[in-house]
């Protein structure tokens, strides 16, 4: 068993490719100190095998939300459906994965329509947010910071960071966490590399986005929680620190955010 304490703030393991070895998986997080993690929910229909993993294993938090690839599917009930599956069950430690995702699709303000009453949703129920936002910062900030402007942007964590420093920056200055994946050991990274080293210590989370984006050594396989070491290894060297340091502080942030077990 690992002397460290990790935790993998978001990963996706209910997906077809984990069904036939999730237990071996399961195991190897655990022999390498993965004490807890985040299933990040992609789709409404996902909630009920999100509630049967976390009831299988206590690693196994989850959050309850819509992908903006998936915004088409918002409907007039989607909220409250989301409202009663958090309020249900005391597994779910944030909503999301919502956002804005302008590289893949150009429906911006379908997307913009799922996702304001997933954002206010949150804040209602004072659960963070994970946030996906890919080619969209600028339109993703200023919804943050109308929502600031009212008093009502709910704590969150930009998931997967493949932002700037600059934009980094302000999304610290409305409060979020930034969460840095497999992505940050890429060797031509270097903005990513960059928001790595200047993230606050109290402010970074870090995740492996399985089964995608695995880290190095392991680049072009199927992603798991247990390479969340490697993650969190190459952000020691990046920030001079230790293993031990980024363990320790990435599981406080997760732990101050998520709120798991309150």
């Amino acid at each position: 068993m690992s002397d460290i304490e990790l935790i993998d703030s978001h990963c996706h393991l209910i997906f077809e490719n984990f069904e036939k070895d999730l237990e071996d998986v399961v195991n190897r997080l655990r022999m390498t100190g993965v004490k807890k993690l985040v299933h990040a929910c992609c789709d409404l229909t996902e909630i009920p095998k999100l509630r049967k993993i976390s009831n299988t294993f206590n690693e196994i938090y989850y959050s309850v939300g819509l992908h903006p690839l998936e915004a088409k599917q918002w409907e007039q009930r989607s909220q409250s459906l989301l409202r009663r599956s958090a309020v249900e069950d005391r597994r779910v430690v944030a909503i999301g994965e919502l956002g804005l995702d302008f590289f893949k699709c150009e429906n911006k303000a379908q997307q913009i329509d799922a996702l304001i009453p997933q954002m206010e949703l949150a804040y209602e129920l004072k659960l963070p947010v994970i946030i996906h936002c890919r080619d969209a910062a600028y339109e993703m900030i200023e919804i943050c910071n109308d929502l600031s402007k009212k008093g009502k942007c709910p704590k969150g964590v930009l998931h997967c960071w493949t932002g700037t420093p600059k934009e980094m920056k302000k999304f610290l200055d409305l409060g979020f966490y930034i969460s840095f994946s497999g992505i940050v050991t890429f060797p031509k990274a270097c903005d990513i590399h960059e928001c790595a080293k200047k993230v606050p210590n109290d402010r970074y989370l870090i995740e492996t986005d399985s089964p995608f984006l695995a880290p190095v050594p392991h680049r072009g396989k199927r992603n798991e929680p247990a390479f969340v070491k490697n993650v969190a290894n190459f952000m020691a060297d990046l920030r001079s620190t230790d293993l031990i340091t980024i363990a320790k502080e990435s599981s406080k942030n997760a732990e101050d955010l998520f709120k798991f077990d309150l």
